[in-house]
C-alpha cells in the first residue's frame, strides 16, 4: 500500500538527497517537502523532479502551526531534517538554531500526535554526545553538547523522547557522523576545501588540524534512515557512522592530492570556540537491522570531489551570493592572511 510521507528540511543537503534515494527506492510513494528555503536550502537540488507527480514543494516553516497541521493531516509519516545546522553559524548567534531545531520540531511532533502519524523519524548528529578521547559512543552514552547547534539538536531529541513516552507516539531517531557527498552547501569543511582548492585559494584549517570527525557518505546515510523508519525500534536511537575517522589537515591534503594542487593552499587559522576535539560512533545498533556503509571513506571523498568537480554552476551560484559572501568574510576574514 502506497504512503504519503512529509519530510522536512527536503531541499537541503541531506534531505534532498533522501528524498531521491526515497522516490528511487519506493516509485509507489509520495513526499511532500516542506522546506523555508533558508540559504542553505536550494530548489536546484531536486529540479528534476518539478514534474513528478510523486512530489510536492511546499515553502514554508516548520514554525508554522496551521500549515504543519494542514500537511501532516495528509501523511503517514514525516522525516524532519529541518534544522540550523551549522556550528560556526551557532556561536555567531544561536537564536534561529532554538526556533528551528527546538519549537519547530515541538510544533512538528504536536501535529504527528494530533494526527496519529504512523511514524516520526527526528534527523540528529553524533554532536549531541559532546567530545571524545578514545573508543566510540554507543547510543547508551549521555548526550552533553558543547555547542549551541549540538544543544538545540539535543534539546529537540528530549522532545521526541518524551512525546514517546508521554504520548505514544511512534518514534525513532538517527544519530550520523559528519556526512559528506552531493548538494552540501560550500561553508561546511569538505566543500570549502573542494572549491576553494579548485580556485586556488586558501583551505583554512582550524587550529593545529588535528579535530577528528568520522566520515558518512551522504547515500549509506540515506539506507540508514530507511532502514530504521521501517524495521527500528520505536522509541530507539541508532547511530549512523561510517566508522572512517580523519583529522582536519588529512581531509585537506587528500583534496589537495586528488585535485593536483599544492600543499601550499593549506592555511592554519585561529581555532573556533569550543572546538570538539574528536567524533566516534559505534554503529553496531543499526548493524544489527542488517544495515552496512557501501562506500568507504576513499571512494566516498573521490566521488564528492569529483561531483564538485562536475557541478560548478551548482556551487558557484552559492559563493557568489550575498549570504555566503557575508558569512565567509565574518567567519575567516580576520583569520586567513
Amino acid at each position: 500500500m502506497s504512503k504519503t510521507l512529509l519530510v522536512t528540511g527536503g531541499s537541503g543537503f541531506i534531505g534532498s538527497n533522501f528524498v531521491r534515494y526515497y522516490l528511487n527506492r519506493y516509485p509507489d510513494d509520495r513526499i511532500i517537502n516542506l522546506d523555508k528555503l533558508t540559504y542553505a536550502g536550494n530548489p536546484a537540488n531536486l529540479s528534476d523532479f518539478d514534474d513528478d507527480d510523486r512530489y510536492r514543494f511546499v515553502h514554508g516553516d516548520i514554525c508554522d502551526v496551521e500549515l504543519v497541521e494542514s500537511l501532516v493531516a495528509d501523511c503517514d509519516g514525516v522525516f524532519n531534517f529541518a534544522a540550523e545546522s551549522h556550528v560556526d553559524r551557532s556561536i555567531l548567534g544561536g537564536a534561529e538554531f532554538v526556533q528551528t531545531d527546538v519549537y519547530g520540531t515541538y510544533v512538528l511532533l504536536e501535529a504527528a500526535r494530533k494526527h496519529e502519524v504512523e511514524r516520526f523519524h527526528q534527523i540528529s548528529t553524533d554532536e549531541v554526545y559532546g567530545s571524545l578521547t578514545e573508543g566510540a559512543w554507543d547510543e547508551g552514552f549521555p548526550m552533553e553538547p558543547r555547542n549551541p547547534y549540538s544543544a538545540s539538536k539535543a534539546s529537540a531529541e528530549m522532545l521526541v523522547r518524551a512525546y514517546h513516552i508521554t504520548h505514544g507516539l511512534q518514534t525513532v531517531v538517527t544519530r550520523a557522523s559528519n556526512n559528506i557527498g552531493p548538494y552540501q552547501y560550500p561553508e561546511k569543511r569538505v566543500p570549502l576545501y573542494i572549491t576553494n582548492a579548485i580556485d586556488d585559494q586558501p583551505l583554512p584549517v582550524y587550529g593545529n588540524g588535528l579535530q577528528i570527525r568520522d566520515h558518512l557518505f551522504v547515500d549509506d546515510h540515506c539506507s540508514a534512515i530507511d532502514l530504521v523508519f521501517h524495521e527500528g525500534v520505536a522509541g530507539e536511537a541508532y547511530n549512523v557512522g561510517g566508522e572512517n575517522e580523519a583529522n582536519g589537515v588529512e581531509v585537506a591534503r587528500a583534496i589537495l592530492d586528488q585535485l593536483g594542487k599544492p600543499e601550499s593552499l593549506l592555511q592554519f587559522v585561529e581555532d573556533r570556540a569550543g572546538h570538539d576535539q574528536r567524533y566516534a560512533l559505534n554503529s553496531g545498533k543499526v548493524r544489527q537491522l542488517g544495515w552496512q556503509p557501501a562506500v568507504d571513506t576513499e571512494e566516498s571523498m573521490r566521488r564528492t570531489i569529483q561531483w564538485y568537480v562536475d557541478n560548478e554552476s551548482w556551487w558557484r551560484d552559492i559563493k557568489a551570493s550575498d549570504d555566503y559572501l557575508a558569512y565567509y568574510k565574518r567567519q575567516y576574514g580576520e583569520r586567513l592572511k
